[in-house]
Formats: structure tokens, sequence, C-alpha cells
């Protein structure tokens, strides 16, 4: 594994992991606990099938993104008085322009990974990350990217557009509608470092499926799709419906009984 990750392979950094085996199957377990509409019997009957600690490879893309967006909103206001019910509608344009500086957007660096699960148990924290050292793949599995940082470019441009709209559309107040009509983010300055990350990966089989999980190996974090248990879902739905329209029948009735 270490012959893998020499030469222009070999990462610039690690965040090296925090939690061990026993956390990783700690954290199957709780993330079980409370799910109502979990079937029982895949809690009593589960098994972890695998458990693998891997170093996944990551580019870090650090940019500054200078934006121009322009809006078109609305004001409504509504009256009445004895005779009719009014409506007035004021419409806007509303033009914003700034730049945001970014550091560390990840993008995973391999095929094999899941591009949802990795961003799933974000974030990792890279203050805590150090200079690459083989001793610390001791005990882990690791790999070397095959998506190339030029490759993960676009990924890495898309998720820093999306979050640079919506920083720039949290400052859009104070009005009824707000529509997004153009929007141009212009990318500056950019930079990659290349970065492994610790995630526990786990899988287990109920019913003939297979159902896939993971941890962040550094925070803890736990995400992973479980089965339905459709019972117990129409169950609860009937009760809210029920709840519901009880609640809609009664506020008819105290409009106009009052």
């Amino acid at each position: 594994m270490t012959g893998r990750l020499a030469g222009d392979l070999m990462p610039d950094y690690i965040i090296p992991f925090k939690y061990d085996r026993n956390a990783a199957k700690a954290g199957m377990m709780n993330h079980l606990k409370g799910k109502k509409l979990l079937p029982k019997v895949f809690s009593d009957e589960n098994h972890i099938d695998e458990i693998k600690g891997i170093y996944v490879p990551v580019w870090l893309f650090d940019t500054d993104a200078e934006a121009g967006i322009r809006y078109r909103a609305t004001k409504i206001r509504r009256w009445s008085d004895s005779d009719y019910d009014y409506t007035e509608t004021s419409h806007f344009t509303v033009i914003r322009e700034g730049s945001l500086g970014f550091d560390n957007v990840p993008v995973d660096g391999s095929t094999k990974m899941d591009d949802a699960l990795m961003e799933s148990i974000e974030p990792f924290n890279f203050a805590e990350a150090v200079d690459f050292r083989t001793a610390y793949l001791s005990g882990y599995l690791a790999d070397r990217y095959d998506v190339s940082s030029e490759d993960s470019k676009p990924r890495a441009n898309e998720r820093i557009k999306r979050s640079t709209e919506n920083a720039f559309a949290s400052t859009v107040t104070g009005y009824s509608t707000v529509t997004p009509e153009s929007s141009s983010v212009i990318f500056n300055h950019g930079r990659v470092k290349y970065v492994l990350h610790p995630v526990w990966l786990l899988n287990t089989t109920w019913k003939g499926k297979k159902y896939y999980f993971a941890m962040n190996g550094q925070t803890g974090r736990f995400v992973g799709d479980l089965p339905v248990d459709w019972g117990a879902y129409w169950k609860w739905f009937g009760i809210w419906t029920a709840i519901f329209a009880a609640g809609t029948f009664l506020a008819f009735l105290l409009a106009h009984l009052l």
C-alpha cells in the first residue's frame, strides 16, 4: 500500500483516525436507535458483514469567488374595507455583487467512493491534518486517487458556486418573494491540496439486500440508509392524517360558530 502512495501519488497531508473499530460498531448501533419506522427484526437480527477503516483520497480546493447575482423580488400588501379585499404587489430588481474566499473545499478523488456519501459525513477539520507519513496507514486501508485534481475541479466549482449563491441569497430579505434571474460566478487564485480523510465503511445484509453505512473517522458522524417498516409507516400516516382532519374540522366549526 505504501508503494502505491509514493512519488506524485504521495498525499500532502493526512487527517488521522480518532475513532477506532469499536467506536464504528457503536456508531452503527446508535444509528439504529429511535428509528420508529425501522423494522424491529432488522435491529434484532442485525449483524455487520464487513467493517473497514480506509483513508480516502480527497482534493481540497482553495479559491476566491467573485459573483454578481440579480433577483426578481416582490412585496405584497393586503388590506380590506367594508366592501372589498385589496392586494397590492410591488416589483423590484435586486442586485448583489461581491466576493467570497473559500478554503479546503473537499472533492472525493476516488471512483470507488460515492461522492454523496462522502459529502454526507462532512465536515472534516483540516486544522487537525498533519504532514503525510506512512506510519499513519498502519492497520488501515488506503488507496491512491484515480480522479485527478483537474477532473475534480468541476465538482469543486459547483459546490463553491452553490455556496456563494446561497450566501448571497441570504442577504436578500424583507420581500414577500425572491426569484434569482441571473448569476455569474468567477473563480480566481485557485489552489489545491491532496489529503487523506479517515472513513469507516460498514455494510450489512437483510432480506437479501445490502445496506451501506459510513462514519467520519475524525468526528464520529454516522450516516446510512435503513429499511422501512411500511406497516408502521401507514399506521403513523393514518394517525397523523386523522389528527390533522380532526383539527381542520374543529377549526371549521369554530370559524362558523363563533
